[in-house]
């Protein structure tokens, strides 16, 4: 929605899939430390295996998604770093959107001006999620628990959110605020180029 107003978006889970890429030091990085066993056939990376070998808690009941993200988000935050330099140096108004879970706990917030919370209830992500891969409520719950587990819970986020969407109304209520939050942001990047 902030696209469609004129944003500049990045994702940063792309990032990580371009990341991930034969060849590229992140991939060497990652297949060192979970093994060739997160590997396609063709040599790529099965993201599924990936989020099982680094979600599946051990015998003491650790993870290895530190293990993961320690290798992953340096490599994520300086690629994005060199898009959002670009992108001012390219239009310094421009208002320039790093679509990412994990910036709190990566550390990240104090490299952005502003942070947005999107957020709905637990029960529509579950729902929202099985839609979007087409499985059933009790998979994609059982799969966002997992991953939820590995992030700040959306009450701590919201805390340090300079703004928060609550996207569990109707699509015109979340289109509503996003409208008010864009004419925010380019008011803010007006102000600051004057």
């Amino acid at each position: 929605m902030l696209v469609a107003r004129g944003a500049r978006l990045i994702q940063a889970d792309h990032i990580a899939h371009e990341l991930m890429q034969p060849g590229q030091p992140v991939y060497e990085e990652v297949v060192r430390h979970f093994s060739r066993s997160i590997l396609n056939p063709d040599g790529s990376v099965n993201r599924p295996k990936l989020a099982e070998a680094a979600f599946s808690p051990d015998q003491t009941g650790a993870t290895r998604i530190g293990e993961l993200n320690a290798i992953v988000h340096p490599a994520v935050i300086r690629h994005e770093d060199e898009w959002m330099e670009a992108e001012g140096r390219r239009d310094p108004r421009v208002i320039a959107v790093v679509e990412a879970a994990l910036i709190l706990e990566a550390g990240a917030a104090d490299r952005f001006d502003r942070l947005i919370v999107v957020t709905c209830s637990e029960d529509q992500r579950m729902k929202r999620y099985a839609q979007r891969l087409k499985i059933d409520v009790e998979a994609a719950r059982r799969e966002v628990v997992r991953r939820m587990s590995a992030q700040l819970p959306d009450s701590v986020k919201i805390q340090r959110a300079d703004f928060v969407i609550d996207n569990s109304g109707s699509l015109d209520a979340t289109e509503a605020q996003v409208r008010q939050l864009y004419i925010t942001l380019k008011q803010e990047a007006e102000d600051k180029i004057a």
